[in-house]
């Protein structure tokens, strides 16, 4: 290793090795040089598709994490069946320690509490089961599906960055929808069924709805006061490695 390379973070080095390399190869690479270090995550949303056969077809014995809120659309469920029976991936599913029935009786619908009650639903639905997985899988680099143009949150993103304790990388970060449109099309890969009904993304059914007059994909989430959940950005928690 030279001596500027010395200098650079885990992250730049992952950043500048597999910007200029193909999805598949950078999620090969990826497992090929970090291995036990290395899992992914699926929400089982409109793109997951995509990320699941290229792990599948790259890296099929890396850990992938699903996050269970309770809370998804039957459709989600049903889709996330599909999935596993076409994809060879290391699915491993995660859950809230509260079930939906218990958070309620204590805390309400979180979702219909301004700010304060979304960030707590994030951290008991979402934040907490991912720490969870990574650290029972014991990886400290997570790949995720995010993509530069799927809101203004994610525009600036590099390839991999540090967050927390955890290297986030993103192999599909520099993919346009059309892309996106032309692997579904060539892999004959299927659908979320709600995309036909108008969803531009998706996620818990109390906090998504379909795009309507022009909407764009962060006004069909949360009312259109946020868009990430608070796996995506620095949850400003010290109790948590993501």
């Amino acid at each position: 290793m030279s001596a500027a390379e010395e200098k650079l973070t885990d992250a730049e080095i992952i950043a500048a090795e597999i910007g200029a390399k193909k999805a598949g190869e950078r999620i090969q690479w990826l497992y090929e040089t970090y291995g036990d270090r290395v899992m992914a995550s699926t929400s089982f949303g409109l793109q997951a598709a995509v990320m699941l056969h290229l792990i599948s077809e790259n890296a099929p014995k890396m850990p992938v994490a699903f996050v269970d809120t309770g809370y998804l659309f039957p459709e989600t469920y049903k889709y996330m069946e599909t999935l596993m029976e076409r994809f060879n991936v290391d699915l491993r599913v995660y859950n809230p320690k509260l079930t939906a029935a218990r958070q309620e009786a204590l805390y309400g619908k979180l979702w219909e509490q301004g700010e304060e009650g979304n960030t707590k639903y994030g951290v008991i639905n979402k934040v907490e089961p991912m720490d969870r997985a990574i650290k029972e899988i014991g990886a400290d680099i997570w790949l995720s599906g995010l993509r530069r143009t799927q809101s203004s949150t994610r525009q600036d993103r590099p390839f991999a960055e540090q967050q927390s304790a955890t290297i986030k990388a993103y192999p599909i970060l520099d993919w346009a929808d059309a892309q996106v449109n032309v692997y579904f099309h060539m892999h004959d890969l299927p659908r979320h069924p709600l995309e036909e009904k108008g969803y531009v993304t998706m996620g818990d059914w109390h906090s998504t709805v379909p795009a309507t007059d022009g909407m764009s994909a962060e006004e069909t989430r949360y009312g259109g006061q946020k868009f990430e959940c608070g796996l995506h950005l620095d949850n400003g928690s010290s109790d948590f490695q993501i």
